[in-house]
């Protein structure tokens, strides 16, 4: 989130709404991390790692959508945060 902070310093149009747009993105993909983890302790009813072995033979979807979640909040380029991070240093570098 210092990445949030250092956009909305730059005051220029590409930071704020750069800062924006991570802030809701980041909200977004963590809220649906925290929603798959919950499924997946329903599911098992463990949080242990060791149990969650061959998750993707049994719940392909989920795998690879947890995959695509994973990496957007990363900030993998082409996906929502990375476009956030990309419109801050836009605007950082046009000072």
């Amino acid at each position: 989130m210092n990445l949030v902070v250092l956009g909305l310093m730059t005051l220029t149009y590409f930071g704020i709404s750069g800062s924006i747009f991570l802030m809701l993105a980041h909200g977004i993909t963590s809220g649906v991390l925290f929603l798959m983890i919950g499924f997946l302790y329903e599911r098992f009813f463990t949080r242990i790692i060791y149990y969650y072995t061959g998750l993707i033979y049994l719940m392909p979807i989920f795998g690879i959508l947890f995959l695509v979640i994973l990496n957007t909040n990363s900030g993998f380029p082409g996906l929502c945060n990375f476009i956030g991070e990309l419109f801050i240093f836009i605007g950082l570098f046009k000072n």
